[in-house]
């Protein structure tokens, strides 16, 4: 595969990882009343969940902030519903050996404040990001550019400001794939007003930040914690997202059970996750206002495997080192991911065979080593009582999860597949809030990481590619690295399969790297996750994405 010229179509044709989905809504782009004319002032309703964090792009690597950012931020591409990538701020992007690139910006584009957008909105957003003082969730996605460095803080050298709307950007080495990536928010542009004198992102930013996108915030207070949050249409928005509605109100739900019931009461336009008490009724319920398609999102649940910045040590002795894989074997193998996707999810999700989606381009099922997936109650036993030979185990396996994402019903059926095969003491543990629960597996101030007991993981695509699924979760020092897991044998295949041109070369090394995690099993892998969810009466046009996020800006409703 050689990148010339990336213009808005020849992306999607020249990445390695092109997605394709497998299937399609109930109702996807159907309508709850056609009939009706449509009401451009007419703001939609939306689900959501409060932010761990203040809304800055590169300090924001879960769903209900990325949710939000997407809606109020325009990057250099976005990605349409089936995953290929268009040109949105990008007039160009072009290679000629997929390690210097040349971007020109589209001129008369701004921020919501009337700045510019230009080459020093990238260039001075990415420097924040990726600098180690500024300790961003998301810096990782900076590594590949020259400059970066994890241990000093320097600038990215390989990012040069040509003119006011070009920028040339240098990798270390070649990167096939760097254009796909420039959809996610790490890589959203920033305006002058958001930096101080050092360059550093003021405090006061993040919560009410500036953006470019098809959406803004709507005045003073519209950032409600715990609450809501209101975005206006933003009118000067040039791009390809333009919102076909009058607004966002995303609410915030303390339980998915709420959520719910405000869809079927009218009170809820558009819900992005169903209950698990719902599964085997919601299609009655919604009829073709149902959404049941594949989506590019993975769960699992993760055992620390590097325990320096876990405070929690004790927690974890049972899983390092010949007696840790043991039990991570067996834990796996302990787990009947058939009955659980069956009885629990009602068929909506898939037992995992490897750590990508099947919605990717490159996913395979006939991976060395993904036997370990397989529930097999006679080998499990028999490797955690190997591991006992080397230490007896003692105390209770728990599974930590937010109570408001809808998580109770397979984390207890997990833990008791667990327990009923191994013998061992086994349960969940529940955290009120997705915030709280991230903030004691994120690393605090003093980089440490406060989590007492495995827990639950998940990923939801960035970009559609096989690297996404693996660089930022495992890689050393990567940003959603959250137990720490080193090996390089895996980030060396990573690298080798990142910087071929070679479609198939590149699907190959992501594999092998693959069978390593499989060996070593940083997390264990549960099922792949269909995206269910459903509309109200009184809108139209609705359609989630690749990633199992809905487009707002296409959604109308009547008046």
């Amino acid at each position: 595969m050689n990148f010339r010229r990336l213009g808005v179509g020849s992306i999607a044709l020249a990445t390695a990882s092109v997605l394709v989905l497998a299937g399609c809504a109930s109702g996807s782009g159907g309508g709850g009343n056609a009939s009706a004319p449509a009401a451009a002032s007419a703001v939609i309703t939306a689900n959501g969940g409060e932010p761990q964090n203040p809304l800055v792009p590169t300090n924001t690597n879960e769903t209900g902030g990325g949710k939000i950012l997407d809606a109020i931020f325009a990057g250099l591409v976005y990605y349409e519903a089936d995953g290929t990538p268009v040109n949105d701020l990008a007039e160009s992007i072009d290679t000629t050996d997929s390690q210097t690139f040349t971007i020109k910006i589209k001129p008369g584009n701004t921020f919501t404040n009337g700045e510019p957008v230009d080459a020093d909105s990238f260039i001075n957003a990415w420097n924040f990001g990726a600098l180690l003082s500024n300790a961003q969730l998301n810096s990782y996605f900076f590594e590949d550019i020259e400059g970066f460095s994890y241990d000093e803080d320097t600038q990215l050298t390989g990012l040069q400001k040509v003119d006011d709307t070009t920028f040339t950007v240098k990798l270390k080495e070649a990167r096939s794939d760097f254009p796909l990536r420039l959809g996610y928010s790490a890589f959203y542009p920033l305006p002058a007003s958001a930096f101080d004198a050092d360059g550093k992102v003021v405090d006061t930013f993040g919560e009410n930040p500036i953006g470019n996108g098809p959406y803004m915030l709507d005045g003073d207070g519209a950032w409600q914690h715990n609450v809501k949050i209101d975005l206006a249409v933003n009118p000067d928005y040039k791009g390809g997202r333009t919102p076909q509605n009058g607004g966002l109100s995303i609410v915030f739900y303390a339980t998915q059970d709420a959520a719910y019931a405000d869809l079927l009461s009218g009170n809820l336009d558009v819900l992005d996750a169903i209950p698990d008490a719902n599964y085997s009724t919601f299609e009655a319920d919604l009829g073709d206002r149902a959404i049941n398609q594949p989506a590019a999102v993975f769960q699992s649940f993760t055992i620390p495997s590097d325990l320096t910045n876990f405070t929690k040590k004790d927690a974890f002795q049972h899983f390092q080192g010949d007696e840790g894989k043991l039990r991570r074997q067996a834990l796996s193998m302990a787990i009947n991911r058939q009955e659980i996707t069956d009885v629990i999810f009602e068929g909506t999700r898939t037992p995992a065979s490897d750590f990508t989606s099947p919605t990717i381009g490159g996913w395979s099922d006939t991976l060395t080593g993904a036997e370990v997936l397989a529930y097999n109650p006679d080998e499990a036993k028999k490797l955690w009582a190997e591991a006992d030979a080397i230490s007896p185990w003692s105390g209770t396996f728990q599974i930590s999860y937010n109570s408001d994402g809808g998580h109770q019903g397979w984390v207890d059926a997990v833990a008791n597949s667990i327990k009923n095969t191994l013998g061992i003491d086994a349960e969940g543990n529940p955290y009120p809030t997705f915030a709280e629960q991230r903030t004691l597996i994120s690393k605090n101030k003093d980089g440490k990481r406060e989590i007492s007991s495995a827990f639950r993981t998940g990923w939801q695509a960035d970009y559609p590619g096989l690297f996404n699924f693996l660089g930022p979760i495992y890689a050393t020092n990567a940003s959603s690295n959250d137990g720490d897991y080193s090996n390089p044998e895996f980030d060396k295949l990573l690298s080798e399969g990142a910087a071929t041109s070679d479609p198939e070369e590149a699907k190959a090394k992501f594999q092998q790297a693959q069978e390593i995690l499989l060996q070593d099993l940083p997390a264990i892998p549960l099922w792949y996750s269909n995206v269910t969810g459903g509309y109200g009466e009184s809108v139209d046009n609705v359609e989630f994405d690749w990633h199992s996020v809905p487009l707002y800006y296409a959604i109308t409703k009547t008046a």
